[in-house]
């Protein structure tokens, strides 16, 4: 333990270690355009990977500080602000953390993205209730662009509408979604950059892609549990309607969330790993390179069980194409 007047060899940034040369040389050789990075940051099964100090409890910001400094990170997924919006002092914590320009891709408060609220403790009474605020742009812009506008705009690379599964009368029909859609969207201030991720198969129509494309907004490229897999969304002729995309790699189709985290925790290896999801991934770089358009890419620990060691897996078999 450190007393106070002996601080950690490794407070100080400039005091770690440097990454290993191969390592950097690989992530030097990454199109500049195609930005790999994980959702969300703080695991402690990183270290000796990507973390080198000891971390108390989760330590979003001062892990920033590591996380922005592995060759293969361009980008990282702001997850945690899909439960609350983060304040404008935690955004500029996580400013100060980050080299300037690194783009983050931040999930959108679900008060805004849930057409019912959950059985979340955090929603108290409210839980299983229809919520007044879905697509309300109003609270989106007060309440989450906000503190981004002001503290964190030279990092807002972009803003993920997830929409979880909508199920039974809460499902609306794909030409009613693209009108709700539609009108949300013509709202929303024009210099930020939105992205939206559905978790119904059924709403990956033509209308919903007209609607992206109208509003130069991104579709988002996920592997989940209940979606085709990101190979089969590449043959959509329309999931490329803005001068961006989005990919979340986040599970292997047909498996459960709880039964990921059981079988990757604490996330400190690859354990089980995916080649269709490589494969598709590396699909739709060459796309992304074919149509000259920056690529934001996040990798879950829970696809195969260490996003680090994914993402590194996918950038050798890049190297090995050419």
């Amino acid at each position: 333990m450190h007393s106070r007047k002996q601080p950690n060899l490794f407070d100080d940034v400039g005091a770690l270690p440097p990454p290993p040369p191969d390592l950097v040389a690989l992530g030097a050789r990454v199109p500049p355009n195609v930005r790999l990075g994980t959702s969300t940051w703080t695991y402690d099964g990183w270290t000796g990977e990507v973390y080198h100090r000891s971390y108390r409890s989760a330590q979003p910001a001062r892990r920033l500080e590591e996380y922005a400094r592995y060759p293969l990170f361009r980008t990282v997924g702001i997850d945690s602000a899909f439960y609350e919006p983060p304040s404008e002092e935690v955004l500029t914590a996580y400013a100060r953390a980050l080299p300037p320009g690194f783009p983050c891709v931040s999930k959108v408060w679900d008060r805004i993205t849930a057409r019912r609220f959950t059985q979340d403790p955090r929603w108290g009474n409210l839980a299983g209730q229809k919520n007044p605020d879905f697509l309300n742009a109003d609270l989106f812009k007060d309440a989450v662009l906000g503190p981004y506008a002001r503290a964190f705009r030279d990092h807002a690379g972009a803003f993920v509408f997830e929409f979880q599964a909508m199920r039974g009368h809460d499902l609306p029909e794909p030409a009613q979604w693209a009108d709700e859609l539609d009108a949300f969207l013509r709202r929303l201030p024009r210099d930020f950059r939105y992205a939206v991720e559905l978790r119904n198969r059924e709403l990956l129509t033509d209308a919903h892609g007209a609607v992206l494309a109208r509003h130069g907004v991104a579709h988002v490229f996920n592997s989940w549990n209940e979606m085709p897999a990101i190979g089969e969304q590449l043959e959509l002729p329309w999931t490329f309607p803005a001068g961006f995309t989005v990919v979340r790699a986040l599970l292997r189709p047909g498996r459960a969330y709880v039964d990921a985290v059981k079988l990757f925790e604490p996330y400190d290896r690859v354990r089980d790993p995916q080649p269709e999801v490589r494969q598709d991934l590396l699909r739709l770089i060459a796309e992304v390179m074919r149509r000259h358009m920056e690529a934001l890419i996040l990798v879950n620990n829970r696809l195969e069980g260490n996003a680090p060691g994914t993402i590194r897996a996918v950038v050798e078999m890049m190297e090995e194409r050419g």
